[in-house]
Order: structure tokens, then sequence, then C-alpha cells
């Protein structure tokens, strides 16, 4: 099923990624605006004020000096503040493949590391505007865009990964085209070629969640998005992510959201809160 009912993107003053695959720009966000799914990465840097932006229905508080990492497909919204930020922002084809932690999205620079992100950003925003198209120019943003990647690689950098968190990070990787089709542990431990007994071990020493609540996760997760960003129905989206029947949607959602999807969505229309209803944590 395609998922072609989505909302604007103008709800969010963004500037895609231009010719050479990269864009700058600053943040406009004087009014209380919908969440929407961007198909490009975003890379936000509050330079000044205070205010909240909300990724994924987790409200991130932003100070000077706070980076936001926004994926592509990610729910974002930004509420009505104070924030000053400059934004750069990327297609997907540009990603490292490798480096850093991958799942972290959020850093709070300072000293050195703060001043060497700034400077990164305030070149690539200049060169965007001065430069016409061309291969040359081209090849500098882009390089521009790797080195700045690279500065958050290094910012996030942690223990060399072991055999679990190696096996949990091929884990997300199918999960992530996998879940509209399958909620079964046992299907992607066998494309693993492990055990759910060793799956779930790996999941366990990463997040703290079995192998199954992460399935779960990540189908509530994409159900919300779906609920707060396209105006597909209940039906629609229960459908879209493998059930056929609304009813069982329902509880389903119910169960990992604690609302029903209704309900849901009327919430996520609101101002940005800190924390809409996402999913059970480890300690629920």
């Amino acid at each position: 099923m395609s998922i072609t009912a989505a909302r604007s993107e103008t709800a969010i003053t963004f500037r895609p990624p231009g010719w050479a695959g990269v864009g700058c720009c600053a943040l406009d966000a004087t009014s209380a605006q919908p969440p929407v799914r961007l198909p490009y990465h975003v890379l936000l840097l509050a330079t000044a004020g205070h205010g909240t932006v909300e990724v994924d229905f987790f409200g991130h508080s932003c100070r000077p000096g706070t980076l936001l990492w926004i994926q592509p497909g990610q729910a974002l919204r930004v509420g009505r503040n104070g924030l000053i930020a400059s934004v750069v922002t990327f297609e997907p084809r540009l990603q490292p493949q490798e480096g850093g932690n991958p799942w972290q999205n959020r850093w709070q620079l300072r000293g050195e590391d703060e001043d060497a992100v700034i400077s990164e950003f305030t070149q690539l925003a200049v060169d965007c505007e001065r430069h016409p198209p061309g291969p040359v120019a081209g090849d500098l943003l882009r390089h521009q865009l790797h080195v700045l990647l690279l500065r958050l690689s290094l910012l996030s950098e942690g223990e060399p990964a072991g055999p679990e968190s190696r096996t949990y990070a091929r884990f997300r990787s199918l999960l992530e085209a996998g879940h509209p089709h399958s909620r079964r542990v046992e299907d992607y431990a066998e494309e693993l070629g492990c055990s759910v007994r060793t799956l779930t071990r790996a999941c366990l020493s990463v997040t703290g969640r079995t192998a199954k609540q992460v399935v779960d996760d990540r189908v509530s997760l994409e159900a919300r998005r779906l609920l707060a960003c396209t105006d597909l129905s209940v039906a629609e989206v229960g459908r879209h992510l493998g059930f056929p029947e609304p009813t069982n949607f329902g509880r389903f959602f119910h169960r990992e959201a604690g609302m029903s999807p209704g309900q849901f969505r009327s919430e996520a229309s609101g101002e940005p809160r800190g924390v809409i209803p996402a999913q059970r944590r480890s300690s629920d």
C-alpha cells in the first residue's frame, strides 16, 4: 500500500536539499505547526533562545549548543517558541554507512566541539549561497557536509561494538524494512541465522527490551507517525501495518500507546509539550 496521503511539507519552512544534495537555512517557526515527515535528513543547531523540538513524539528542550539529527521519515514538529537555529538538510544518499552511534540523535555541544560545529554550519551556509551550480562547487558542499558528519561520528564514538551490539544493529536494519510485513521475532531470527534466544539477549543487552518488545515498539512508532502526519484513516493505517481487522489494530495500539488511535491523533495535533504517549518503557 502506497502512503500517498502525507500532509504538506510546507508546514515547516525548512529548505530542502538543493542541486548538490545539501541545503542550508535558518529555523522559521513563529507558530505551532503539525507534525510532518520529511524525506531528507535535518541537522538543527540551536544558536540562541530556548524552545522545544519534537522528534517522533519526544520533546527535546533546546538551548544554544543543542544539536538534533532528524532522520528521513521521523515525525518532526517545531512548536511556537523563541528558538533561533541554523539548519542543514541533505539527501539520504549522502549519509555515511558507518561511524559513530547510529541511534544517537541529540548532542549538547560545549567548548571546542561547539565552536567547530558552528564553524562547519556557517561555512556550509555561506558556500551554499555563494557558489552557482557546478561540479566543483557540488563536490565542495558535499565534502563540507562529510566533514560535519565526521565530527558528529567522533562525538558519538563509544566502546567498540561487541557481538550483541552487532546482532542488534543487523536486526534493526531488517526491522526497518520488515515491520509492515511481519511482527514475528522468529522471522527476523531466521533471517539473521540465529535463535530467538540469541536475538532477545542482544536486544536486552542494548535496549533493556526483549526482541518482541522492540518489534512492537517499531510498529507502534510507525502507527503513530502515520496517524499524526497523514490523513489515512485508522483502518488504512492498520492495514498498512499488517492488521486486516481495525479492531485488532485498535487493541494493539491501545496496549502500546495507552489510548485509542483516534485519541492519539487528536492529542498529536496540539502544541508540543514534552512527551506525547510514545511507547512502553523498560520499567513499565
